[in-house]
């Protein structure tokens, strides 16, 4: 960068920020955050370990492999959340269900904060739709369709090559014993 030309990536940055905000706009990114860090603490705390000086404490139960799975789930539900958010209703409701099962299983849920975060991260999954588009301003010049000839004044315009009721002809006879482009 040089004195004449400071902060040539600004503009940059403005792009990258309003097109994240303009994708996150389209789909439940909230709900597949929750969901996603929902599931990382269920599968992290029965295999972590916790050193307390030359003490360890290992977090190890039989449920491991349970947790291990449903973390994985959400963590898979929260981003198709966000990548493929058609199957919102069904990501959510299989979230709020992992993250009931996750109480038994996992350490009360990832010692209830990853229990806490997937409930709510499948909640705001179900509960989120698209939003309409914006109403173009009303100072807005649209262009009016030119009405249709003759005496059909009540069909609205469509674009597209004029319809015609006739049938053309063609100035070729066709025949019944190879038509008008038979090779023999």
């Amino acid at each position: 960068m040089s004195a004449e030309s400071p902060g040539q990536n600004e503009h940059h940055v403005r792009v990258l920020k309003r097109r994240f905000r303009d994708w996150r706009g389209q789909r439940p990114f909230w709900a597949g955050l929750f969901t996603l860090l929902g599931g990382i603490p269920i599968a992290y705390f029965p295999y972590a370990s916790l050193n307390l000086g030359q003490m360890t404490v290992t977090m190890a139960t039989t449920g491991g492999a349970g947790a291990l799975i449903i973390g994985v789930l959400l963590v898979t539900l929260g981003l198709t959340m966000w990548f493929h958010h058609i199957v919102r209703v069904f990501a959510g409701v299989a979230a709020i269900l992992l993250a009931l099962i996750s109480i038994p299983v996992a350490n009360f849920g990832g010692f209830v904060v990853g229990f806490l975060l997937a409930l709510i991260g499948g909640a705001l999954s179900v509960s989120w739709v698209p939003g309409e588009p914006a109403e173009p301003h009303p100072d807005t010049v649209r262009p009016k369709a030119p009405a249709p000839a003759g005496d059909r004044s009540d069909v609205p315009f469509v674009p597209g090559p004029p319809y015609s009721d006739t049938v053309s002809m063609t100035k070729k006879p066709i025949h019944s014993e190879g038509g008008g482009s038979s090779a023999g």
